[in-house]
């Protein structure tokens, strides 16, 4: 599955993509890597994993631009009480290019098909201001705070899919 805006595109990300960013396997799909990788061997580990948890969601995706992996996104976990969490982040050596403010519109249409969501939401950390703004210019409200024994205190956002008298 693809959803593509004018500048990125997003590809669901299978097991064999991040066995492929491992570097435990040749390239896949004809896309390619940043210098520098997307992410550490630890981060793509622990994403493969909530990767798989998600099945059969499909909601994990790599952030492409001209067949190159510029990023990831998906939710975090199966969603509760019809509200999901979301997670991305874009390899280093491509920030700062509208690449996270585009995936995440993409992935918001995405979750828009699933009938049992209503809120979607993410959490920044307190000195992130380019996901901030990216959460922001996608329609995100700061709704909260949070903490996080690994990154303190963080921001909490708050983006309304359905209306509270819309079903669900």
């Amino acid at each position: 599955m693809r959803a593509t805006t004018d500048r990125v595109s997003l590809v669901a990300a299978t097991d064999a993509h991040f066995t492929w960013m491992l570097g435990e396997a040749p390239a896949i799909d004809a896309l390619s890597l940043p210098p520098g990788g997307v992410d550490q061997p630890e981060v793509l580990r622990m994403l493969r994993g909530m990767a798989a948890g998600l099945q059969p969601l499909k909601a994990s995706w790599l952030i492409a631009h001209d067949g190159e992996i510029v990023g990831l996104c998906s939710i975090k976990r199966p969603p509760e009480d019809g509200v999901a969490e979301i997670g991305f982040g874009i390899a280093a050596g491509r920030r700062n290019r509208g690449y996270a403010t585009q995936a995440i519109g993409a992935m918001l249409a995405q979750l828009a098909t699933l009938s049992t969501l209503r809120v979607v939401v993410a959490t920044t950390a307190l000195d992130n201001i380019a996901s901030q703004k990216a959460l922001q210019r996608n329609g995100f409200v700061e709704s909260g705070r949070a903490h996080d024994p690994d990154d303190g205190e963080l921001i909490v956002w708050r983006y309304a899919l359905r209306g509270p008298s819309e079903p669900l």
